[in-house]
């Protein structure tokens, strides 16, 4: 696995800082129009992409070393992230040296350079067409991130981007697991890419009621607040994740670190393009994914929950637990990654499949922050405040996008 955001890019320092409470929200730095409403995000935009290039020295080949370093010299800083978390995953998983034709590279996420392709875009209208990146008819593209973690790790089987906002990366998980067991690979890449965010974005988001912008732009770190009562909105955030998906035989054969089984990962939409969560929708996501999988309900013991600090979208996905888990949903561990991280949207499940796995390899979960009034509708145990002492079996990771794109991944520990 490899990780990036604002308050870790390796996994035991993101970890560590999860389990301690820490917000990565804070006021946007690149943020240059003071009339856009929100202000506040997990920023990563002054994120030393160079120095981070620099820490590979000595555990990477030297010629894949140079062509690191020159790429992100030159790359958008949302392709460069994707390079960078994923050459980090690769890392940990011990650099397989395996036939290149048979590990694919699958990205999570759309839209993905949004802040370049705009800065390029007032360039061309308001200073000179000529100036704009001569390369840029290639890194708009989406695509232009599997190509590059491609070319950075040597890949060579499939390559390609899928695009399902917030449920991006759990949709890219589906594919991953779909080209391991019936395209012929034995790897995937799987990344779940940043999204480098434009002006426009978050303000537009804000217009349409989705994100917070009224209370709390000069406390960053309050703003992101599932299940309590004043939550307002979502916080928009930076941040990339990169899992390694590969088949079991195949990595126990070469003696890879499994931080855990992927049991599967269903897929369904409410049929609505608009950004309404529904309960229904979401119990028959996760009550299909466990018949599917031959899982029991009771057999889960934790949830990576969605939980956006949306007023509607966290009551919404409380009521989908219950109506699918029961009785048994008052036996659950449920808590919020985004109560920290703020919401890094196309990334989202690949970022908090990570943090998932690191607090079942750890046996402790992290808390839900900012918890100081609890909803009286949402009654179960999100871990409000405090870190809990738990050692998961089955993990349920929600993800729900906009326009009902539902998509949610069950995992198992290990046992060998």
């Amino acid at each position: 696995m490899g990780i990036n955001t604002p308050i870790g890019d390796d996994l035991e320092t993101f970890y560590q800082n999860l389990v301690a409470g820490k917000s990565a929200i804070s006021r946007w730095k690149w943020l240059k129009n003071d009339a856009v409403y929100s202000k506040v995000g997990g920023d990563l935009s002054e994120y030393d992409l160079a120095a981070k290039a620099k820490t590979f020295k000595g555990r990477i080949p030297v010629e894949m070393g140079k062509t690191l370093r020159k790429f992100v010299k030159k790359a958008p800083f949302s392709t460069a992230c994707s390079v960078l978390v994923s050459l980090d995953a690769w890392l940990d998983a011990g650099m397989p040296e395996t036939d290149p034709t048979r590990v694919a590279t699958i990205v999570g996420g759309h839209n993905l350079n949004e802040r370049y392709f705009t800065e390029n875009y007032e360039t061309f209208l308001n200073e000179e067409p000529d100036y704009i990146d001569s390369m840029a008819a290639l890194h708009m593209l989406d695509t232009d991130h599997a190509g590059s973690v491609s070319e950075i790790l040597g890949n060579q089987g499939a390559a390609y981007t899928m695009g399902g906002a917030c449920a991006s990366a759990n949709i890219a998980l589906r594919a991953a697991i779909d080209e391991v067991r019936y395209h012929d690979h034995d790897i995937a890449v799987l990344t779940g890419a940043l999204l480098d965010f434009s002006q426009m974005g978050p303000h537009a988001m804000a217009l349409m009621g989705a994100i917070t912008f009224e209370s709390f732009n000069e406390t960053p770190e309050l703003a992101s607040r599932p299940y309590d009562t004043r939550r307002e909105g979502f916080v928009p955030s930076h941040g990339a994740a990169c899992l390694i998906v590969e088949e079991l035989e195949h990595a126990k054969r070469r003696g890879a670190k499994i931080y855990a089984e992927v049991l599967g990962c269903t897929s369904t939409s409410d049929g609505s393009h608009l950004p309404s969560p529904s309960p229904e929708g979401q119990a028959r996501t996760i009550g299909r994914l466990l018949r599917r999988a031959g899982v029991k309900p009771q057999e889960v013991d934790f949830v990576c929950a969605h939980a956006t600090s949306t007023p509607l979208g966290d009551r919404s996905e409380v009521n989908a637990l219950k109506s699918v888990f029961g009785d048994h949903a008052k036996k659950l561990k449920v808590n919020a990654p985004k109560s920290m991280l703020g919401h890094t949207c196309w990334s989202a499940p690949a970022v908090e499949t990570v943090a998932a796995l690191m607090q079942m390899k750890h046996g402790k979960l992290h808390p839900s922050i900012n918890v100081d009034e609890q909803d009286p509708e949402i009654d179960l145990e999100v871990c409000a405040n405090h870190a809990v002492d738990h050692q998961p079996k089955v993990i349920l990771k929600n993800s729900f996008g906009f326009g009902g794109l539902n998509c949610c991944a069950l995992l198992r520990k290990f046992e060998g």
